[in-house]
């Protein structure tokens, strides 16, 4: 009977107590955003209108909130979004995403445990190359690799998209390429975005 008595405590807290990004975003170490302050972190998650907080950087400014999602812009041209994604086992990791808009927008990917610890991003998302936007059906074509070779980085950018578990990566080639360059390219490209979802185990 105490123990029928204390799971079903346990499976009422679980309930009544849903994880939420609030709890991971304020015991983020400080190296994910460096000078961010435990005062930041609450002025960010506080439900008001003052979204823009200055901090040693500069000013961060609160884009997108939702219990499971935080997308923060920490520069002009940087953006960092926190996101929490549910495994078969109930419980969570957290993937993070750093996007920097140059010439083209580029990101950078990372998972961790709800404790900090970097996961192997490998077994949570497959690599994906430009290749991944190519048509493959084309690869013989005289002019696959010429095109191939001619950006010497392929600039993705990764967003989740209205805070869902669907990540959405776009090859961003419009500002960083020549025209010329371009119209060399243009015909090999299958789509300039790809959507994964998420399966509670990993992106496909």
């Amino acid at each position: 009977m105490k123990k029928i008595l204390i799971t079903s405590f346990i499976l009422i807290s679980v309930v009544a107590f849903p994880q939420k990004i609030d709890n991971f975003f304020k015991t983020m170490p400080n190296f994910i955003l460096p000078g961010l302050s435990e005062g930041n972190k609450t002025m960010l998650l506080v439900d008001t209108g003052k979204t823009v907080i200055p901090y040693p950087l500069g000013e961060i400014e609160k884009l997108a909130y939702s219990p499971s999602f935080l997308k923060i812009k920490t520069s002009e041209t940087g953006t960092t979004q926190i996101k929490l994604l549910p495994l078969i086992n109930n419980t969570h990791i957290i993937c993070v995403i750093k996007t920097v808009c140059a010439k083209a927008c580029d990101s950078n990917i990372r998972f961790y445990s709800t404790d900090w610890k970097e996961l192997d991003a490998n077994t949570l998302l497959s690599n994906i190359s430009a290749e991944s936007f190519f048509d493959s059906s084309k690869k013989d074509s005289n002019n696959y690799k010429f095109a191939l070779s001619l950006p010497d980085i392929y600039p993705v950018s990764a967003e989740f998209e209205n805070g869902s578990d669907s990540l959405t990566l776009k090859l961003d080639l419009e500002n960083y390429l020549s025209d010329e360059q371009l119209a060399e390219i243009r015909p090999f490209i299958k789509n300039e975005t790809i959507t994964l979802n998420w399966n509670n185990i990993s992106f496909k």
